[in-house]
């Protein structure tokens, strides 16, 4: 239940009856619209609410973003480099981690250890598949990425790999904001809330939206100075 939730519960029945016995009713509690629902709750819809939950939305929306940019080499070898690789188990689309023991034996190299040795070929396949551009070598227990240096023109790409990413994550941002503004303005337009109210949520998301944004800006750049790193 969010901070702003107000369930009452059957202890309220009563209450709820008496506005109205046999339909959805309204009553306010504080500042807060509460509705009559079925099974006897009664939920309050607050400015407060939105704004919370659109932040934890775009949280996670960064927190993606700099998830996918781990998987983005650098001409050093990292597990989180194959993070995003998925490997076709027994027709399901699973994680390449959750199937294998990652290991990193020197800058230059990963090597990969399925847990399950009947499935080393389908690994090979989602690994020579994926955009990684690497070659792996099976022996058939072991698979072995080598990480070469980073040409001018594969840094490029990671580039805009980068850049993409970083897009995507504020794609998500502009959304989470749009569905926020909508549910105020109906709360002010169904009278809810007051117009300053409104306008303070309002307000309050676009300022939450632009630190995000600027938030993701900086991962990415950070990540692009890392790629052209030689």
């Amino acid at each position: 239940m969010k901070l702003s939730s107000v369930i009452i519960c059957l202890s309220m029945a009563s209450a709820v009856a008496a506005f109205a016995p046999s339909a959805p009713s309204t009553a306010f509690i504080g500042a807060h619209r509460v509705t009559n629902c079925v099974g006897s709750q009664l939920f309050a819809e607050s400015v407060d609410e939105v704004t919370m939950d659109s932040d934890e939305r775009m949280g996670k929306s960064v927190d993606s973003v700099k998830v996918n940019l781990n998987t983005i080499r650098t001409g050093r070898a990292s597990a989180s480099m194959l993070d995003r690789v998925k490997v076709d188990y027994y027709g399901a689309p699973t994680p390449l981690n959750q199937m294998a023991s990652i290991a990193v034996p020197s800058a230059q190299q990963l090597s990969i250890d399925p847990y399950d040795k009947s499935v080393i070929g389908d690994i090979e396949r989602a690994l020579v598949e994926s955009d990684l551009g690497l070659t792996p070598q099976n022996d058939g227990s072991l698979i072995r990425l080598n990480i070469p240096a980073l040409t001018e023109e594969r840094r490029k790409e990671m580039l805009k790999q980068c850049k993409a990413i970083g897009e995507d994550g504020k794609v998500a941002i502009r959304n989470i904001r749009r569905d926020g503004v909508d549910s105020i303005k109906k709360m002010e337009k169904k009278g809810d809330i007051g117009e300053d109210e409104m306008k303070d949520g309002l307000d309050s998301m676009q300022k939450m939206t632009d630190s995000k944004t600027k938030e993701i800006d900086t991962i990415v750049s950070s990540k692009e100075k890392e790629v052209m790193t030689v």
